[in-house]
């Protein structure tokens, strides 16, 4: 008999907090039956001996090279025997709750293609989970801090009642369940993103189709956060505003793209401006790393 749910893990050189992750959701006994699919982009630090030697009972793929977030998720998909598909960071824990709340609430309406968890700190402060869709009008508000006057880059989540559900239009790929009809109809993570902002072209694809869309505040997970891309903080920011452009050239057009690579190039500047003003007063590593970071996406954004 085929499980209810699928829960699919992408691991990179996070073995730790990957073990932590697999033994709260045995620990949280799940009322819905699940299989787990682990996903290895080639880590280093023998995960697969360790995880496969004390969890003989996960589906575990190695690859022998990192295949990116988007395209080793495919490859869990591919396995998934489940009828929902539940993405789950490896830096997360999940509370005895996570799942089976959001379960529910997908099985609850026929229509919602996807929902999402409240995502916490360890010390159980709330992350920015859901947010609106990034237009060139919002980037532009969110490059030039202009949040206080022009709210519209994020949702007042801190705001939200912890018993409802909110309809949004992006939710965080840690912790993401998926109905698995809805994914066969609107298609699979977008492998042109190697890492960040998958979910977001995903999201925005199903938002398009028709499907609708839900944080679920009382499924609870705690969320480390950026474990594996902060390896290599720099080349993930150029990462990152790369898989931005890219999500604006597939949906948006050739015209909106131009014009945030525009927004890009004179924020940027004035980060380097403003951080080597800093740097007159004081050189902090943080400064320099900024200044670098931009200055790099300067020149990257040219040529892309």
């Amino acid at each position: 008999m085929n499980p209810d749910i699928s829960i699919i893990i992408v691991s990179y050189n996070v073995q730790d907090l990957l073990q932590k992750c697999l033994e709260s959701i045995y620990a949280s006994k799940i009322q819905c039956s699940f299989e787990i699919i682990v996903v290895d982009n080639a880590s280093s630090d023998q995960s697969g001996e360790l995880i496969q030697k004390r969890y003989p009972q996960i589906k575990w793929i190695q690859n022998q090279e990192n295949k990116g977030f988007a395209a080793a998720n495919n490859q869990g998909i591919r396995l998934a025997n489940g009828a929902f598909i539940w993405l789950l960071n490896p830096d997360t824990e999940i509370t005895p709750e996570a799942l089976d709340s959001l379960k529910h609430v997908i099985e609850g309406d026929s229509l919602i293609g996807a929902c999402g968890s409240k995502l916490i700190n360890l010390d159980g402060s709330l992350q920015i989970s859901c947010y609106p869709f990034p237009t060139l009008g919002r980037e532009f508000v969110r490059m030039f801090h202009l949040e206080g006057l022009i709210p519209n880059t994020s949702y007042p989540m801190d705001q939200w009642d912890s018993q409802n559900i909110y309809p949004v239009d992006n939710l965080q790929g840690a912790s993401l369940l998926l109905r698995k009809s809805a994914l066969e109809e609107v298609g699979n993570l977008d492998e042109a993103f190697f890492v960040y902002t998958e979910e977001v072209d995903l999201n925005y694809r199903l938002k398009k189709a028709g499907w609708k869309i839900y944080w679920v505040p009382y499924s609870i997970v705690v969320h480390h956060g950026g474990q594996s891309t902060k390896q290599n903080k720099t080349a993930m920011f150029l990462e990152l505003y790369k898989t931005k452009i890219q999500f604006f050239r597939k949906h948006y057009g050739k015209v909106t793209t131009a014009l945030y690579k525009f927004v890009l190039y004179f924020a940027s500047l004035t980060r380097i401006l403003s951080g080597r003003i800093m740097g007159l007063k004081t050189n902090s590593l943080d400064n320099q790393t900024m200044v670098q970071n931009y200055t790099f996406l300067i020149k990257y954004i040219s040529n892309y």
